[in-house]
Formats: structure tokens, sequence, C-alpha cells
């Protein structure tokens, strides 16, 4: 470490990252509530790796995996047509920013929203819209995103929600 801090790259996910970043997600998940269901009913690691993934970086900090984002295809049955509308595109020009944590021990020092900046740019480069869905109670990852400039298309009860919690938003990021 330097005086101003860690160094901090972000990169291609790459299979040996895993087993820290499901460390990371296990620890940052008390004080996030990310994910909802907790302890998850699968493996961790078939959380941060999904089927349908396009893409995933890794944020490191002074080589250490310490965030995560991945881009998913637009496979959702409850959200996708939402989205499609939002965009006016089919789910094949779409994608989904998924998977987006990073270590409570660099929280606030702008990981999450790089990590959000190279899924948005890669899904730009690739001519798609990006799309997601955040719980409200997230207000971080909220905050964040309408900062971004996304944009509300649905509320909707996911079958993964707990009772007790609000709609889940999908969201749009326009294009233009």
């Amino acid at each position: 470490m330097t005086g101003a801090g860690p160094v901090v790259e972000i990169r291609r996910r790459r299979e040996r990252d895993l087993p820290t970043l499901v460390e990371v997600l296990a620890a940052q998940q008390p004080t996030s509530r990310y994910p909802m269901r907790w302890p998850l009913p699968f493996p961790i690691e078939q959380f941060v790796v999904r089927e349908g993934e396009l893409a995933a970086w890794t944020a490191l900090a002074d080589g250490r995996p310490v965030g995560h984002v991945a881009v998913l295809e637009a496979t959702d049955e409850l959200f996708g047509p939402h989205w499609e509308r939002g965009h006016e595109l089919p789910a094949d020009r779409l994608g989904v920013i998924s998977t987006l944590f990073v270590d409570p021990t660099v929280r606030g020092a702008g990981l999450g929203r790089r990590l959000h900046d190279v899924a948005v740019g890669w899904l730009r480069e690739q001519d798609r819209g990006p799309c997601l869905d955040v719980v409200p109670v997230h207000a971080g990852a909220l905050l964040l995103y309408e900062a971004a400039g996304w944009r509300e298309v649905c509320r909707l009860r996911t079958p993964w929600l707990p009772a007790d919690q609000p709609d889940v938003l999908g969201m749009v990021l326009p294009l233009t």
C-alpha cells in the first residue's frame, strides 16, 4: 500500500478470484443485505458465477479481489418484457448488470461506481441496452443507479423476496 491507499485495478474475473469473491460476498452481506436470501439455498459460487453470463469483472485492491460485477443475458421472465419496452429493443440487444458487490473494508472509495461504469461501458460497446433490478432497501445501490441516470420501468414481486420487503424495481439506462 502507498500513503494514498491501495492500488486498485478492475479486470475480467478469473477462476482463481472466485474463492475470495465468495468470502467478500459473505462479508458484505450483513451490512448490505445483498443478497436478500441468506444463507443462500445453493452454493454461493452459483450466485457469483451465473448461467447466461456474458462478461464479469473483479476489482482488486493491492492484488486482492474486493469487488465484482457481471453482465447477464436478459432472459428474466418477470423483468424481461419491461426491460424490452423500456429500451424498445429485443432481449438479445439487452444486458443485465448483476452481482455488483464490494468488500466492506473498501466501501466509500468509489469501487461500486467504477465496477458499474465498466459493465455499462462494455454493454454500450456491444450496442446492448443496460438493465437491472434492485430492491429499494439496497439504498446505496439505488442511489448509485439514480445518480448514473437509470430510470424505473416497473415494480414487481419476485418469488425470492421476503414478504415484508417492498417490490423489486426494474430499471433501464438509456443508450444516449
